[in-house]
């Protein structure tokens, strides 16, 4: 009678537990509003393959690869399972160990335990950046599945990244995989200053826009946005002059360092005066531009490896700085994802087209249409209440539910997957097996007080600061060359 109950009761507890779980699961991963894109649960997938790399790189990798004292070995490193997946992580890496650090703590801290925390990273990433590529195939052919059933979505792959972990380096991980991310990784950087410059011209746009409606309606009226525009212009070339002086007090020193923010100087004024030179562009963008460069100028001088060179660098052996590198690099890289899949950056350039009034069915009332221009010269209204008679228009910058029900759903994805590769690069210097921060005897290795710190991802973004610098230009030449031709 007792084992009766005893077995009631658990079965009760264990019904209320996964109602409980699941009630929790769809609350938070559940299926979307209608009004939106999914973007929110994209992201934050994102940014949990962002937190799986990282403790695969700086947690399991060591455990696994570990010497004799570790958990791993006491555990599980001798039975066949534990057997198979050294093996899997190491497939690849044992051309990296010397004979004379055998497997011991000199090996983890070289780059034989840096080729397996490359590989580490590589697993999460891989599957995430296979979610978003069929994911995009998947919302380009059907734009709503992209905020259905996301429950059973994180299921897999969280089971694909447990799998993963039993899986060899070879061929996907140090093969397929990392040649594959730095294609994706480059091509995300291009797309990320292409989108920049985008932005920086439609700003510009917007607001010399609604100066000239105000003149419209009040002469005089549009003043207030042309002071504005040069109020901006002005704050962004003194942060970026200042910003300039700040690299040049604080990490100067070094021939690298010096030419990057040599270069970073030159380049904006370069482009400045070209633009000045000309009618096309804008001083607006030209000053975003600027400002931006020397953001990516002080991006690249902190990942110098050399701590001679870079007053930034973080203590290895200091908790606080391990934890804060690893918090400020998960979030950094999660932001990355959140900032360049807005809907405003992904749904067009924000041209005005016509719709119908009452498509949502709702009772008009006048002031509680955000997507309604009221003082748009077309409308009449004969009735406070009522919906008015002519042609509104609306604009895709605030219509709420743009990317949910067009085909630019798949952009998104699309982003997200060459963010994955980013990512990867990102955190393992470019798949460079000798990248991280230089120890007195000259050795390179990543830490996990700075987890992004290396000479290859130091060039990497100084090249990005060019690349922007170039396309920025472009867009300045490009006019000047082909009158004939519309670059509007």
């Amino acid at each position: 009678m007792g084992a009766a109950i005893s077995s009631t009761l658990s079965l009760g507890l264990t019904y209320c537990a996964c109602s409980s779980a699941s009630s929790i699961c769809n609350a938070c991963l559940g299926q979307t509003s209608p009004h939106t894109s999914g973007r929110r649960r994209s992201v934050l997938l994102l940014a949990l393959s962002v937190l799986l790399a990282l403790s695969f790189q700086y947690s399991l990798a060591p455990a696994i690869v570990g010497d004799e004292s570790g958990t791993w070995w006491k555990i599980a490193r001798k039975g066949p399972v534990g057997k198979h997946v050294f093996k899997g992580w190491t497939d690849g890496c044992d051309g990296y160990l010397d004979e004379s650090e055998a497997q011991g703590a000199e090996a983890l801290a070289g780059p034989y335990g840096q080729c397996a925390g490359n590989a580490g990273v590589y697993r999460p990433t891989f599957f995430s950046f296979l979610f978003f590529v069929f994911a995009a195939v998947a919302s380009y052919l059907r734009p709503t599945l992209n905020r259905e059933v996301w429950p059973a979505k994180y299921c897999i792959y969280l089971l694909l990244v447990l799998g993963s972990v039993f899986m060899s380096n070879h061929p996907w991980f140090l093969g397929i995989y990392l040649h594959l991310s730095r294609v994706g990784a480059m091509a995300f950087i291009v797309v990320q200053q292409i989108i920049l410059i985008d932005l920086a011209y439609n700003w510009n746009d917007s607001w010399v826009g609604k100066a000239d409606s105000a003149d419209r309606l009040e002469w005089g009226s549009g003043a207030k946005w042309l002071r504005a525009t040069i109020a901006i212009c002005l704050a962004f070339y003194i942060l970026a002059f200042v910003g300039i002086g700040l690299l040049y007090h604080y990490f100067n020193g070094c021939g690298g360092n010096t030419a990057i923010i040599t270069m970073s100087l030159l380049g904006i004024i370069a482009v400045t005066l070209l633009q000045l030179s000309g009618v096309d562009g804008s001083l607006l963008t030209s000053s975003v531009i600027s400002l931006y460069v020397v953001y990516l100028g002080y991006s690249a001088v902190s990942k110098n490896p050399h701590g001679a060179c870079n007053p930034q660098l973080a203590k290895e052996n200091d908790p606080y700085d391990i934890v804060m590198g690893l918090f400020l690099t998960a979030l950094s890289l999660a932001w990355t994802g959140w900032s360049w899949t807005a809907e405003d950056r992904l749904s067009g350039d924000g041209v005005k087209k016509a719709r119908s009034l009452g498509k949502n069915g709702n009772a008009f009332r006048r002031g509680q249409d955000p997507l309604l221009d009221l003082d748009d010269p077309l409308l009449e209204y004969n009735d406070e209440n009522q919906q008015p008679s002519g042609l509104a228009l609306s604009s895709d910058d605030f219509a709420e539910d743009v990317l949910s029900g067009s085909n630019d759903v798949w952009k998104l994805n699309a982003i997200l997957a060459l963010v994955s590769c980013w990512v990867a690069m990102s955190l393992t210097g470019w798949g460079s097996i000798s990248g991280g921060v230089v120890e007195e005897e000259g050795v390179e290795i990543h830490t996990a007080a700075n987890p992004q710190v290396g000479k290859v991802n130091m060039a990497v973004i100084a090249l990005s600061q060019w690349v922007a610098l170039l396309l920025y230009a472009w867009t300045l030449i490009a006019p000047r060359l082909f009158p004939d031709r519309d670059f509007s």
